[in-house]
């Protein structure tokens, strides 16, 4: 090869390599469409570009649209980028769900997490977050013969994710230490940029540790209370530690979630070795700390037994703390060392994620003040290429303020109506070659059911509403469902087990899709015709793959409770049953009764044979997604939560 060939590949290598070192890609299509173009293309950008051979990068810097292309990504992603100032919060999460190719995350938590760091992004927050690097991540799903579902683990590639080792002063892996039981355990960082938000995740996979040790970031969710504790140690402990080793000073810490609550002990580690006796250091620290729920009942909630507390924590506690054992004890209440607890001890600053969730969070906790902040989605993560074409077309400034969504009523209907059909083209195609022996329908009304399969997520109730119509009717349904128990969840793999056994019986047109990402939810969430969700009340607390759906617009057809009950507004979709269902014996019958009316007197006939009307209802969903949307979630929490309001450009 010459020397002019070999600059040319070289330039070209050089500008891709460049836009994959940042997540910024996962949002920003100009960016993603770059990677879209290269003929190794598969879905991976870093796979993309790894495989390039020498011929093909050589062609590819023969195309002058592309090369136009390529460097007009690189130019916005370096003027992005150089907005980013210093960082001042801290955002705590046990997962994070940036992307599929980067499997640090499970389901709605962690994805909710991701789209907080994105939306930070954007509106320039002073953010940093921190979180953990799963050597395995969470599981692959497959489904067994007989429908059980099979949780299948692989390591990750760390040279395939847009990720560095973070460095000290000499260029040695930087380290830190985490008093864990009698020993000292060791982890490395590394650094994932997600536009200008740095997402630094713990990693114990490092030759200091024994092998036990190297094993607490093995799995996301899959290890028993003596892992979760160690991985929580780290977390909360390490996380503190890490943003110290980093020279970060940090006037606010987010705990998103009970799992990082242990980052309030090295705080007040860290004021008392400054001066501070112990109540004045708990009163300080209160002033620093914030802390989100997630969970609407006792048993979602991390709690651990005295004795396994004290055996992960003595040393640090006797040794470093300097606090006695009733003094740790007392802060995580009653009982079992509870972490959300601890998290509300010590936070100046606590909120549920729903005015629904609120309520019920302050019945659960009735000493504590606890506000809300209702979620959000990342409205350029969720919204399918189509519908991003037509809002580009038709709502100038969406892309930066998505409150303009709601204008969404002046949209036309028929480019609406083809942008959905397009994305439904694209997921039955799917679909079909996903699943063998399936055959769906653009025509037919194609109801989606995606999330974690937990039981009070009643996954089966729309099956149940569908055998109380005539068979004719259910005839013109098909159903698409999607979604991982967890390992331990056997109760949540039988109700997969019955979807399972529903699809081989054929009685109803119906897939489950294995292996639920988001990869699968963005096909899903754009390409169905209704978004269910039918938990019991008042088990969800937000929810967020609704407000996807309606982005898109997708109607939901869901059960008042989580997001929900702030978001219907009898135009964007149908509400399940009634808001409270007090009194009612069996809460399935009458849902699923509900569901069957709903379907036979007003949506069935709504999509065969009124369009018009229907249209109207697509246009309402996407102007739900002008309030639900990370970027008023996040404006929200710098305001009321962080008390920052001037950092925030909207």
């Amino acid at each position: 090869m010459n020397t002019e060939v070999s600059s040319k590949v070289l330039q070209v290598r050089t500008l891709l390599r460049e836009l994959i070192t940042n997540y910024l890609w996962v949002w920003q299509d100009r960016l993603q469409q770059v990677f879209e173009a290269l003929p190794t293309y598969k879905g991976h950008p870093n796979v993309a570009v790894a495989e390039l051979s020498p011929a093909q990068s050589e062609a590819l810097s023969d195309d002058p649209l592309f090369m136009a292309r390529l460097r007009q990504a690189v130019d916005f992603q370096r003027e992005y980028l150089a907005a980013a100032g210093e960082r001042r919060i801290a955002y705590f999460s046990a997962e994070f769900g940036v992307h599929e190719t980067l499997p640090i995350y499970s389901g709605g938590l962690g994805v909710l997490a991701g789209d907080h760091v994105k939306s930070a992004s954007d509106l320039n927050l002073p953010l940093v977050a921190v979180g953990l690097m799963y050597r395995q991540g969470y599981f692959n799903q497959q489904l067994s013969p007989e429908g059980w579902q099979i949780e299948r683990y692989v390591d990750q590639v760390m040279d395939l994710t847009c990720m560095s080792l973070v460095r000290d002063g000499d260029g040695n892996p930087l380290q830190i230490t985490i008093p864990i039981e009698d020993r000292q355990v060791y982890a490395r960082a590394w650094l994932a940029q997600v536009g200008r938000t740095p997402l630094y995740l713990l990693d114990t996979n490092v030759e200091q540790n024994g092998e036990i040790d190297r094993w607490i970031t093995g799995h996301l969710y899959g290890g028993d209370q003596d892992t979760r504790i160690k991985q929580e140690v780290l977390l909360g402990i390490g996380g503190v530690r890490l943003l110290d080793a980093l020279g970060l000073d940090i006037d606010i810490f987010h705990m998103n979630e009970g799992h990082a609550a242990f980052l309030t002990l090295e705080l007040i580690r860290q004021r008392m070795q400054a001066g501070s006796n112990y109540v004045l250091a708990r009163a300080e620290i209160a002033h620093a700390c914030v802390f989100t729920t997630h969970t609407p009942v006792p048993a979602g909630h991390d709690a651990f037994s005295h004795e396994l507390l004290l055996k992960v924590l003595e040393p640090y506690r006797h040794d470093e703390l300097g606090i006695s054992q009733f003094d740790l004890l007392v802060l995580g209440g009653r009982g079992r060392f509870s972490m959300t607890e601890l998290a509300l001890n010590l936070s100046g600053t606590a909120n549920a994620v729903a005015l629904r969730h609120q309520e019920v969070s302050q019945r659960m906790f009735p000493y504590r003040q606890i506000t809300h902040v209702t979620n959000g989605i990342h409205h350029l993560t969720w919204a399918s290429p189509e519908v991003t074409r037509l809002l580009d077309a038709a709502i100038p400034g969406w892309r930066e303020d998505p409150t303009l969504l709601s204008e969404a009523d002046n949209l036309d209907g028929e480019a609406l109506r083809a942008a959905h059909a397009q994305a439904k083209a694209r997921l039955v195609q799917f679909i079909n070659e996903r699943a063998h022996g399936v055959d769906f329908e653009e025509g037919l009304l194609t109801i989606g059911f995606a999330r974690r399969f937990a039981t009070y997520k009643r996954g089966d109730l729309i099956v149940r509403a569908i055998d109380k119509l005539p068979p004719e009717v259910g005839d013109r349904i098909q159903l698409v469902f999607a979604g991982k128990s967890h390992p331990r969840d056997n109760g949540g793999k039988e109700y997969i087990q019955k979807i399972h056994d529903l699809m081989e019986e054929r009685r109803i047109r119906l897939v489950f899709v294995e292996n639920y990402d988001m990869s699968v939810a963005r096909k899903l969430v754009a390409g169905v015709d209704i978004w269910m969700n039918t938990p019991r009340r008042p088990l969800e607390a937000s929810g967020t793959s609704g407000m996807k759906a309606s982005l898109n617009g997708i109607p939901n057809l869901s059960v008042l409770d989580g997001w929900w009950v702030e978001g219907y507004n009898g135009k964007n979709g149908w509400a399940v049953g009634e808001d409270y269902v007090d009194g009612i014996e069996d809460e399935d019958e009458f849902d699923a009764a509900s569901i069957a009316q709903l379907l036979s007197e007003q949506i069935l006939d709504e999509f065969y044979n009124r369009p018009a009307d229907w249209t109207v209802r697509m246009k309402a969903a996407v102007a739900t997604a002008a309030f639900f949307n990370t970027h008023r979630m996040v404006s929200q929490y710098a305001e009321m939560i962080y008390r920052l309001p001037a950092l925030v450009e909207v």
